[in-house]
């Protein structure tokens, strides 16, 4: 029997017209997601996204794959769903910060709780795109939008640690403009056994361009973005020449040449409370630069396993049974 012919990112794309505003992120990110599916060694048929409300959500129209273009903020149960009944699928789940995070918040936190084994990309632009630029659940104060014109007063959601909060096992950080860390982080979500979340900074050229610019732009990158790995420690700058150093539970940007390489913080992905330290106190301190990567990692039986397994003792100790007294039931009465 021939082998199958390896498939391209082009077999992943579908025929239909791309329609996102020029330069938004998320053509970035669909060409990242499309050029790394060939490599996971699954067919098509096999893969399913399903997307909520927004502008991130038309994602399942330009993927040749299955697809579920769903309501809103409800993709993570419907996934949910799929994956009980249809385990053996690839499941992706696409939304964006207002879908994810506001109508969708009370699912998304479900779904890190039950830690289904599905893939989650939440795409943060920090506002309401599709609807014209209102106020979203991750806007920073201060941001003048259709909703709040004299600024936004409220403090935002930190989506990485929301998720982490609510018991996801893998968390991440990535960016639209960083195509090679983009992609590699999605390998790493995919790997991952149980719900996988990748919070994905990706710009607005219309209601809220730059958001990110100083994480992305050549003059200020290096000192505002820190990429951390697993097993090496937190360094950033032009030429790596500054850390962090934990004094206690608070993180301190050191010289490196200040400092051993042993005071340094050693990034271990396994660590929930320093996973924690690394979404939450680099959000406010201006000297510390924002994280990207994986912050967190924990392998714990997924719910389908969970769910399967209960249906095999069940079924050792009742028997397979017979769908016609499941209908009838056990209580009834009789009319005379």
């Amino acid at each position: 029997m021939d082998e199958p012919t390896p498939l391209t990112a082009e077999d992943f794309a579908s025929d239909q017209t791309v329609k996102w505003c020029p330069g938004c992120g998320d053509y970035s990110v669909l060409k990242q997601v499309q050029s790394v599916l060939p490599t996971l060694g699954l067919r098509r048929e096999e893969i399913v996204f399903v997307s909520g409300i927004g502008c991130s959500s038309r994602f399942p129209y330009y993927m040749n794959t299955y697809g579920m273009h769903s309501i809103h903020g409800r993709a993570p149960a419907v996934a949910t769903g799929l994956k009980t009944t249809r385990p053996e699928l690839s499941v992706w789940v696409i939304t964006g910060d207002g879908d994810g995070l506001s109508i969708g918040g009370n699912h998304l936190i479900h779904l890190f709780r039950r830690n289904s084994d599905v893939n989650v990309l939440l795409f943060n632009n920090e506002i309401y795109g599709l609807t014209k630029g209102q106020l979203s659940p991750t806007s920073r104060p201060g941001l003048h939008t259709q909703s709040s014109p004299l600024g936004s007063v409220s403090k935002p959601f930190n989506a990485a640690g929301l998720a982490l909060g609510a018991g996801a096992g893998f968390v991440a950080r990535t960016l639209d403009r960083n195509p090679k860390h983009l992609r590699e982080v999605l390998r790493q979500a995919h790997r991952h056994p149980g719900t996988s979340f990748v919070e994905i900074y990706q710009n607005c050229p219309v209601f809220n361009d730059g958001a990110f610019k100083a994480f992305t732009d050549k003059q200020t990158q290096a000192t505002h973005a820190l990429y951390a790995e697993m097993g090496k420690p937190l360094r950033f700058g032009e030429k790596s020449e500054r850390g962090i150093r934990l004094e206690g539970l608070r993180p301190q940007v050191v010289s490196i040449t200040d400092c051993t390489a042993d005071e340094l913080w050693i990034h271990d992905s396994r660590d929930k409370v320093k996973a924690q330290l690394l979404a939450q106190y680099f959000e406010d301190e201006s000297e510390l630069p924002q994280v990207f990567g994986v912050l967190y990692k924990e392998e714990r039986p997924t719910y389908e396993a969970l769910i399967a397994e209960q249906r095999r003792q069940v079924m050792a100790q009742r028997g397979t049974g017979k769908l016609d007294d499941l209908l009838r039931g056990t209580d009834g009465w009789t009319v005379t």
